[in-house]
């Protein structure tokens, strides 16, 4: 008898695991809001979408000169993320962050701050909206006003930042791994209609 071995998975297998369209939309979401504020590149929003779909999270809400779908430049990255994925558009993100206050929603900026945290060892509390910010100038000081919490991601190196969507991807999935760690919820991805 011979060791099991690691196989690939099939492009066939992959597919057959995640739900379709219209079974996701049938599944509960988590508990995770994310708000993206003045992100200037549309590959960055594609790849936010298609992040934040892996994640199932509940809303992403794109504010300010953010670009919206339908995009061919948001499009290539995001692979049909921009469907799967529950978005609105807002074009004052502290309005909308002041509305999720009042819903009792923890709102946690991604950015350097006199208070800020290590991403890892912060007290998140759900729900939760994550709020990203320009990859220049980060969240704006009017946001960074309405934060419960500010985290950030240490960096060892010479510069000071990562990119948006890749720090967007730490921390989201960080926040989801608490989650599912402290909460009953269901991850079984097998499809029922095939």
């Amino acid at each position: 008898m011979t060791a099991n071995k690691i196989r690939k998975l099939t492009f066939d297998e992959i597919f057959e695991r995640q739900p379709d369209l219209e079974e996701l939309k049938k599944r509960p979401r988590l508990p995770i809001q994310v708000l993206v504020e003045d992100i200037r590149s549309m590959h960055n929003v594609g790849s936010i979408f298609r992040t934040s779909d892996g994640a199932r999270i509940q809303h992403l809400y794109l504010a300010g000169f953010t670009a919206q779908p339908p995009r061919i430049e948001i499009d290539k990255t995001a692979l049909g993320a921009t469907d799967s994925v529950p978005w609105s558009y807002h074009k004052n993100a502290a309005e909308t962050l002041k509305k999720l206050k009042e819903q009792n929603t923890q709102i946690v900026v991604v950015e350097h701050t006199t208070k800020s945290v290590n991403y890892a060892e912060a007290d998140y509390r759900f729900p939760v909206c994550l709020v990203l910010g320009n990859e220049v100038e980060g969240v704006s000081e009017e946001a960074v006003q309405l934060a419960d919490l500010a985290v950030e991601i240490p960096m060892l190196g010479i510069k000071q930042s990562l990119n948006v969507s890749v720090a967007y991807g730490i921390v989201l999935y960080h926040v989801l791994d608490k989650y599912l760690k402290n909460n009953k919820f269901n991850l079984d991805n097998n499809r029922t209609d095939r």
